[in-house]
């Protein structure tokens, strides 16, 4: 079966009803990114999918044992609160330094893992948090933009680390991010939501449907060519300056 099964779902806070009537399902090893203005219910969808929010009607179905990778829109930590990278990925359970090396090295990150999680740059501490999601071997990764913040190239090097593993490792990802030429080079399918499913399909197709363009404007299918020329231009010389973004 799939390793996630949306069917029918909606979700309602109070009397606000935030996603209606959700299909939706994510294969095996395929990249699946979810674009929607603000307040379209993309986080909820998510939370819902890690059974952080109950649905008002129908259901979300996960692979019986499925292991899945959660990397958040933020994470707060207080800069004077001592804490390594090394502990900070086993705050949630015991982890052996070969594993959280590994976890670290496949997020692009190796050399943190003794520094203090207080002194990393915004990119550094982004890869931390898909290290610590990548350590129990995800069959699905999911990213609730988790590039906020970061500058373009930092942004651009996350998803190509993001490339990189599913390439490496096999794993799915489900993806919210607001960087549409990022979604177009990286997806193999994208979902728009605006508290519906409004339309999806590959990149190109998506791109042209007249309810994505509504909604974005006409000028973002350009995005798809522009990103792939900078991809191209970029992607031999720049890991290195990415990876201590």
């Amino acid at each position: 079966m799939s390793l996630i099964e949306i069917d029918n779902l909606s979700i309602r806070y109070g009397a606000n009803t935030v996603l209606h009537h959700v299909r939706l399902k994510v294969e095996p090893g395929e990249i699946v990114t979810i674009v929607g203005p603000n307040g379209s219910g993309k986080t909820s969808l998510l939370k819902a999918i890690i059974g952080a929010t109950a649905p008002a009607t129908g259901q979300v179905r996960l692979r019986p044992g499925l292991r899945i990778g959660y990397v958040p829109q933020r994470l707060h930590i207080d800069a004077t609160f001592p804490i390594t990278v090394e502990r900070f990925m086993s705050l949630t359970g015991r982890v052996s330094r070969s594993d959280c090396a590994a976890a670290l090295e496949a997020a692009g990150v190796p050399d943190l893992l003794k520094r203090q999680m207080s002194q990393l740059s915004g990119g550094q501490f982004q890869r931390v948090l898909l290290a610590r999601a990548l350590i129990n071997r995800p069959e699905v990764l999911l990213l609730d933009e988790a590039t906020q913040g970061l500058d373009q190239p930092g942004s651009a090097g996350f998803y190509r680390q993001i490339e990189a593993v599913r390439r490496d490792t096999g794993c799915a990802v489900l993806m919210i991010s607001h960087e549409l030429h990022v979604v177009m080079s990286a997806s193999d399918r994208v979902i728009c939501l605006n508290g519906h499913v409004c339309c999806e399909g590959t990149p190109d197709v998506v791109a042209s449907a007249p309810e994505y363009r509504a909604l974005f404007g006409t000028g973002t299918g350009g995005a798809l060519a522009l990103y792939r020329h900078d991809h191209d231009h970029d992607h031999d010389h720049s890991h290195g300056h990415e990876a201590a973004e």
